[in-house]
């Protein structure tokens, strides 16, 4: 896998993740009435990997978080520094975007 993560792929795997995590929880739920030395042995060992993949999870879309603030205050930053560098940009963007929509 790709060292670097774009911020999308990293906030859809802590989405699926989530989803990973409830859908266990279901399962530990459903079979809470079970009886068993063995299934009583599973459930505690899925519910101490649950709750350190909740953590884990806590973590990375705190990390995430973190990076997308870091990348606004710096768009923000550049834009109040250069305006007419981020105006051209913008339009030049604006353009390209309006030649291949008219294209079509």
């Amino acid at each position: 896998m790709s060292q670097e993560l774009s911020a999308a792929n990293k906030e859809k795997l802590v989405s699926d993740l989530k989803a990973v995590v409830s859908d266990a929880e279901d399962i530990l739920r459903a079979t809470a009435g079970a009886a068993g030395e063995k299934v009583g042995e599973l459930r505690v060992r899925i519910e101490g990997r649950l709750r350190d993949a909740k953590e884990r999870l806590a973590d990375a879309e705190a990390i995430i978080v973190d990076k997308t603030k870091a990348a606004a205050r710096a768009t923000d930053d550049f834009v109040h520094d250069q305006p007419w560098k981020a105006v051209g940009v913008a339009a030049a963007l604006g353009l390209a975007l309006g030649v291949l929509i008219g294209r079509r």
